[in-house]
């Protein structure tokens, strides 16, 4: 009997293994490449993006070139959550061999396609290409700043506006791109790398003489008469009938940046001053309240236990007051003891993926030239961590004399998950019925149910077990037989009142930094500032931890020994002004119109929102499980 947990976990990381080598750890591009002059550069499309619909489109759902044969690249679990399509294009490259005027394709617009590009152009749907890894990036000159320069990713499929005095706006599409791709050329071996790719969009009628051949030739864009694409060229029109002449140009350009910085470009943020404001801002609050738990522990809580050591006759133990009254009361398990074990088992467990997904993202291992590795570590570390949980839940069921183990690792193993898969299975039917490409298709559906049964459930189980088996947690004090009563509380120690007033310093800690991970997750930004997210995670959890010890004590000292659940509240309900947060970012910020792309905000923001209760719950009942252990185990009780 003693080696079936050890044969199980093997198991079980014989799962993860096979997993890990199916479908998780393909990682694209990661090794620097180098390239001979005239080698064949593939350039991949990835999905259309909107930062209005927030739905991504795959890119041939438009009307545009297509290759003979179109090829899906593998994708990672983490890929395919985020929306993902990386297909082969028509765009075909040769290392360090400019191209001018390259004609794609010819199409002409029947209603349905002028329709859908209509449609695509009024939602500000941007194309996105990779080429060896990269993102394309449409470099735009910041007016405030000359020399500044921001990179928006991916460029507009078309503009809206007037034309020749015409005062109704017209659809116009950007037909011929002019690609930049930058190269670190290696002096001694001729070899290249690729360090940007960029792009300019044009809108152009292209002409020709006569009828279309293959080799007609543009008077709009000729190579040899070098009549080049100007911005002053009359755009094209997006309307039924209306022939359509896809062309590019490319462009080598020699460039000091290394290989193993050429994302720094898309990482620099706006202003790292914000960030360190956020820092100082969080810092200032754990000073304070830091300064309120040294005052409670170093003076007040020193004077109490010395002068309750010091009382001998019976007579000056009963005009005791203060939280030594309770200590009879102060360790009987709470109302629905089981359904507090389960959020702690479920906190230990977010608590452990956050925190190493942070380190290794911190560290450099989440690198986002890993297309979906954040994502995906963060599935498999909770799926890791399911031991944890189950461990954590089943020691605290036991101390609070519960004998079931194993309906309460059952609840730990499904309750939470199953919350959360709830709401995103509909979110992605809402997703699905719009026909878009960020809908989760059945084969990756039928991945996470994988892991969550046949890996994080067995774990769980494990866990439970091993946590079970542990000698119950001894309480410093014993508990009387019959409750005493608590005397009626002022009305600032109300428990709605506490709770809430409880949740604003952990929220006030970290909502400027709050404000970028939003904008990274909505405005389809890169998010790598980790090193300053790991300071704002380690000060989010000592405000979580001091804020609901000073909180606890006040109540203690107010004769009410309810403290189990109300720890756990007090610093989980950051998480009401977390949400309240990002509906005033939805407001404020966005430019979302459709009803579905409100839902799915409002959803996905609403699993974030319980996620967050959890974790910050957790970090304060822990701090409050150790604070009145520690209080109650230094005075001297008869």
């Amino acid at each position: 009997m003693a080696r079936r947990p050890f044969v199980f976990l093997l198991w079980i990381f014989a799962c993860l293994f096979l997993f890990f080598r199916a479908s998780c750890f393909y990682l694209p591009g990661v090794a620097p490449q180098d390239f001979h002059k005239g080698d064949l550069l593939r350039v991949k499309v990835n999905k259309l993006t909107s930062i209005k619909t927030q739905l991504p489109y795959s890119y041939y759902s438009l009307p545009f070139c297509r290759p003979k044969q179109i090829f899906d690249s593998a994708e990672n679990l983490g890929e395919v959550l985020r929306g993902d399509r990386i297909e082969n294009s028509p765009f075909e490259f040769k290392m360090r061999e400019p191209e001018m005027c390259t004609i794609l394709c010819r199409i002409v617009l029947d209603a349905k396609m002028a329709k859908d590009f209509k449609e695509k152009i009024d939602d500000e749907y941007r194309v996105n290409m990779i080429l060896d890894n990269l993102p394309l990036v449409f470099p735009i000159q910041r007016t405030d700043q000359e020399s500044a320069i921001v990179y928006q990713h991916g460029f507009h499929v078309g503009l809206r506006g007037q034309y020749a005095g015409n005062k109704e706006e017209r659809h116009f599409i950007y037909n011929h791109l002019t690609f930049t791709v930058k190269i670190h050329k290696d002096q001694i071996t001729e070899l290249s790398r690729i360090v940007g790719f960029e792009v300019k969009p044009f809108s152009v009628k292209h002409t020709y003489e006569d009828s279309w051949t293959e080799n007609t030739r543009l008077t709009t864009c000729d190579p040899h008469a070098k009549r080049l694409v100007t911005n002053s060229d009359t755009p094209q029109e997006v309307e039924e009938k209306n022939e359509i002449i896809f062309t590019y140009d490319v462009e080598y350009l020699e460039s000091n940046v290394k290989w193993a910085s050429r994302w720094d470009t898309y990482l620099l943020m706006a202003d790292d001053q914000i960030h360190w404001f956020s820092i100082v801002n969080s810092l200032m609050i754990v000073l304070f309240l830091s300064g309120m738990v040294a005052m409670i522990m170093l003076r007040t809580l020193y004077r109490d236990i010395s002068k309750y050591n010091q009382l001998e006759t019976q007579e000056e133990a009963q005009e005791e007051t203060g939280w030594k009254l309770v200590h009879g009361d102060v360790f009987r398990p709470p109302l629905k003891s089981d359904l507090l074990c389960v959020y702690v088992g479920t906190g230990v467990q977010f608590f452990g993926m956050s925190l190493v997904t942070i380190i290794f993202a911190a560290l450099g291992f989440l690198s986002p030239s890993n297309r979906g590795g954040l994502m995906t570590a963060m599935l498999l570390l909770w799926v890791f961590m399911g031991i944890f949980a189950g461990y954590t839940s089943a020691r605290l069921y036991r101390m609070f004399k519960g004998t079931e183990w194993k309906k309460i690792t059952l609840k730990t193993a499904i309750m939470f998950p199953a919350t959360i898969f709830s709401i995103f299975f509909v979110l992605n039917a809402l997703i699905w019925g719009e026909k878009s490409s960020g809908a989760v298709p059945f084969g990756t559906m039928f991945a996470l149910v994988f892991l969550w049964f046949c890996i994080s459930v067995p774990l769980v189980f494990v866990g439970g077990y091993l946590g079970f088996k542990k000698p119950a947690i001894e309480d410093p004090v014993k508990t009387n037989k019959i409750p005493r009563q608590i005397p009626e509380q002022a009305w600032y120690m109300n428990p709605t009142f506490s709770v809430l007033i409880g949740g604003i310093l952990p929220f006030g800690a970290v909502f400027i930094e709050l404000f970028f991970i939003l904008t990274s997750i909505w405005l389809h930004q890169f998010y790598y500032i980790f090193g300053f997210l790991f300071i704002v995670f380690l000060i989010l959890i000592v405000t979580c931890a001091e804020i609901t010890i000073v909180l606890c004590y006040f109540q203690l000292c107010s004769e009410d020994y309810h403290w189990w659940w109300r720890s756990y509240l007090t610093s989980g309900s950051s998480a009401l002004y977390l949400f309240l947060y990002a509906a005033f970012y939805f407001f404020t910020k966005l430019d979302i119109t459709k009803p579905v792309s409100g839902m799915l905000y409002f959803g996905y923001m609403l699993i974030g929102s319980y996620a967050f209760f959890v974790l910050t719950g957790t970090i304060g009942f822990y701090a409050c499980f150790w604070f009145t252990r520690l209080i109650y185990s230094s005075v001297k009780i008869d």
